[in-house]
């Protein structure tokens, strides 16, 4: 492993040098596939996430501070920052879409489930929701939900993944799930509403069939 501090390799692979940016990826790869896989668990297509942020550094590599070249520590706090962030957007990309899929299939599933199927599809569309309203908070709020929620990580574990202190990831996690609820109890009312309206159609149209028959 290389001993050039992660500025040094970031001027050495936009002057051209392959051996610098494959330092790179074997130094902060498992800390990206953490992260990503924390975000979008496992199964996920995660590890494709990580490769299109290496192929984003590949293509366009971030300018360090002028306060962060020479210092070892700084160069690396910098870039981590800016793969992790990447990362972070990517991962909400790929959410995004997988609720914009789930909400297809779901609409597929309800035409043609038996009774029986009500349950599970019910589920799915609830987590489509919780899904889809995650991407509505600010960023930081979303990271540590996701990591939480989704990735079932400990508050110690979202510390270290995010590089926040415990106490930080505690009160975004808070603020987080109070808006988060805000966001879905009218949608969960709404639908609760429906189905009850639904119940209420369907019983009245058998008491006027069964008083047709009478």
């Amino acid at each position: 492993m290389s001993s050039d501090s992660d500025g040094q390799l970031l001027r050495q692979w936009k002057a051209g040098q392959q051996p610098a940016f494959a330092e790179l990826v074997q130094r902060h790869q498992s800390a990206l596939l953490r992260h990503a896989r924390a975000i979008l668990g496992a199964g996920s297509p995660y590890e494709d996430v990580v490769q299109d942020v290496f192929l984003k550094l590949a293509e366009s590599p971030p300018d360090l501070t002028a306060e962060a070249l020479g210092d070892p520590e700084r160069e690396r706090v910098q870039l981590l920052s800016w793969l992790h962030k990447v990362t972070r957007n990517a991962c909400m990309d790929t959410i995004r879409s997988d609720t914009r899929r789930k909400r297809r299939e779901h609409a597929v599933a309800s035409s043609e489930a038996a009774d029986g199927g009500h349950a599970s599809i019910e589920e799915r569309d609830t987590r489509a929701l919780v899904e889809r309203e995650l991407t509505k908070l600010p960023v930081d709020q979303r990271e540590v939900l996701a990591l939480r929620l989704m990735g079932e990580r400990s508050y110690k574990e979202i510390a270290e993944i995010t590089g926040k202190n415990v106490g930080t990831v505690g009160w975004l996690i808070s603020v987080g799930l109070k808006a988060l609820g805000e966001g879905l109890e009218p949608l969960l009312e709404g639908r609760k509403s429906a189905q009850r309206g639904g119940t209420v159609r369907i019983e009245t149209g058998m008491g006027l069939a069964q008083g047709e028959a009478s």
